[in-house]
């Protein structure tokens, strides 16, 4: 074998141990609580607004509790309108929060429908929310937020 051949080799080798590396620490990155994980619904909602305010949205409205019908946060900016569902969970985010939005939007006549989590979203939610044109905001997206405002 010459010594080109097994220059390849050890370099191929390396790529191929840096790139196992970066994917683990990506892993333990994801895997982190943050401050928003030991949150209760409502206390992610006024976060979230907090966290919409910061980030150059007007009129931020928390909306009730309970009856909400399916949207949590009401906002503008640049002209345009959303209305946010805010999801708090230990667990990946389904269908409900999507299916929750999308009535949400339209009920409150918002241009965008947004789901905000702490978390992120099964493989049928991220289908869903593409057919239905609802943006998924999650784990990742809402810790930049933060991190940002800092």
């Amino acid at each position: 074998m010459s010594s080109n051949n097994i220059f390849y080799i050890v370099i191929g080798a390396f790529t191929v141990l840096v790139a196992i590396i970066i994917a683990e620490v990506i892993k333990h990155i994801r895997r982190r609580p943050l401050p928003m994980d030991e949150m209760e619904g409502h206390d992610f909602e006024y976060y979230c607004a907090d966290l919409l305010k910061k980030q150059g949205f007007i009129d931020v409205e928390v909306t009730r509790g309970s009856g909400d019908f399916g949207a949590d946060i009401l906002a503008e900016k640049d002209g345009v309108t959303y209305a946010v569902q805010c999801k708090c969970y230990d667990k990946p985010i389904g269908v409900k929060a999507v299916q929750e939005i999308y009535a949400g939007r339209d009920y409150y006549d918002r241009m965008v429908g947004v789901v905000m989590t702490n978390q992120y979203f099964t493989q049928p939610a991220v289908e869903l929310a593409q057919k239905l044109k609802i943006m998924l905001w999650d784990r990742g997206y809402v810790d930049d937020m933060a991190d940002e405002k800092r």
